[in-house]
């Protein structure tokens, strides 16, 4: 179970350890559930982070073999080890603010250039429209909208229903 209590944990209200049988459970003030890192103020910063330092390790895989692999192929290997990483979970980003979303999308923008080998200062708006990449935002908001569609449409999972 995780608990959160922001507005306690300052206090004395909130008490500074739980006892649980004979075990103490001291608060932490970072938990992962599901891969997903959430804090006490639910402000994604640790999350957005480690989705950014592992996609970059990734992308520096795939950059030091690029030159054996053909278009085709850098995209799939970007699609399955760094795509997969922004998309996972991302309805929760929702209301982030912009600059945790701008450095998605910087992540997202060098994973196109690498697919053409681009140099940094190539425009990636028109290689992104060639990819049919959405930017980060909009993955986002179609993520919401999909999940809102199934929900009325009943071809959602019983949990989203009803």
């Amino acid at each position: 179970m995780i608990f959160f209590a922001p507005h306690f944990s300052s206090s004395n209200l909130f008490p500074k350890v739980i006892q649980f049988g004979d075990h103490p459970i001291t608060p932490a003030p970072v938990v992962r559930n599901l891969g997903v890192t959430l804090d006490q103020k639910l402000s994604f910063n640790q999350h957005v982070s480690s989705i950014c330092r592992t996609c970059y390790l990734e992308l520096g895989r795939i950059r030091s073999v690029r030159h054996l692999l053909s278009e085709n192929a850098t995209k799939t290997l970007i699609c399955a080890f760094v795509l997969s990483r922004l998309d996972y979970c991302n309805a929760l980003l929702s209301r982030c603010p912009n600059n945790l979303l701008n450095r998605l999308q910087k992540m997202l923008n060098n994973a196109a250039r690498l697919i053409f080998q681009c140099s940094r200062n190539t425009h990636v708006t028109p290689i992104l429209w060639s990819l049919h990449w959405l930017p980060v935002k909009k993955r986002i908001q179609c993520k919401l909208s999909v999940l809102f569609f199934k929900s009325f449409d009943s071809s959602a999972p019983d949990y989203l229903s009803d």
